[in-house]
C-alpha cells in the first residue's frame, strides 16, 4: 500500500474514534470576494480534528497558531504564517498545539455556504461541524 494511501487510512481510524467523543464546537466564519471564498475557523489549543475532504485543489492559511498536521504525505508541525496547498481527495488531521487559526481560500462565485460544501467537499453541509447529521454530534446526543 502507497504511503499517501497508508496515512489516509490511520486519518480515518482516527476521525471513527474522535466521532466516539465529545465534541468541540468550531464556529465557522464565511469571507466573501468577487471569485473568491474563504472558509476560517478557530481551534482551540489541545483539540484533535480531521477535516473534510476537497474536490479541487486549494489554498490554506494558518494564520495564528501552531499545529501537528498529518497529510496523505506525512506528518509536520507548522506555525503560523503558513500557507500550504490542499490537493483534491487529501484527507487531514490536525492537533492543535496552541490556539489556531485555520482558513482555507477557493476560487468560485458561490455565496452560499451549504451550496458551497457540496460543490467543494465530498461532504453534504449537514455532516459537517455544526450540520444536523454530524456524526460526532449524534454520537453525544445519543450518549448525553
Amino acid at each position: 500500500m502507497p504511503e499517501g494511501a497508508r496515512m489516509r487510512e490511520k486519518v480515518l481510524v482516527l476521525e471513527a474514534e474522535l466521532e466516539k467523543l465529545p465534541q468541540a464546537d468550531f464556529p465557522v466564519r464565511h469571507h466573501f470576494a468577487p471569485g473568491m471564498y474563504a472558509r476560517e475557523i478557530t481551534i482551540p489549543k489541545g483539540t484533535v480534528l480531521t477535516g473534510a475532504v476537497h474536490k479541487t485543489q486549494n489554498l490554506a492559511v494558518l494564520s495564528a497558531g501552531r499545529l501537528r498536521l498529518v497529510t496523505d504525505g506525512g506528518t509536520m508541525e507548522i506555525s503560523a504564517p503558513h500557507i500550504l496547498t490542499v490537493m483534491p481527495g487529501q484527507k487531514n488531521a490536525a492537533y492543535a498545539l496552541e490556539d489556531s487559526v485555520w482558513t482555507n481560500f477557493f476560487p468560485t462565485d458561490e455565496t452560499d455556504p451549504e451550496k458551497l460544501v457540496e460543490i467543494l467537499t465530498e461532504s453534504r453541509a449537514c455532516e459537517l461541524i455544526g450540520g444536523s447529521e454530524n456524526k460526532q454530534l449524534i454520537a453525544n446526543r445519543i450518549k448525553g
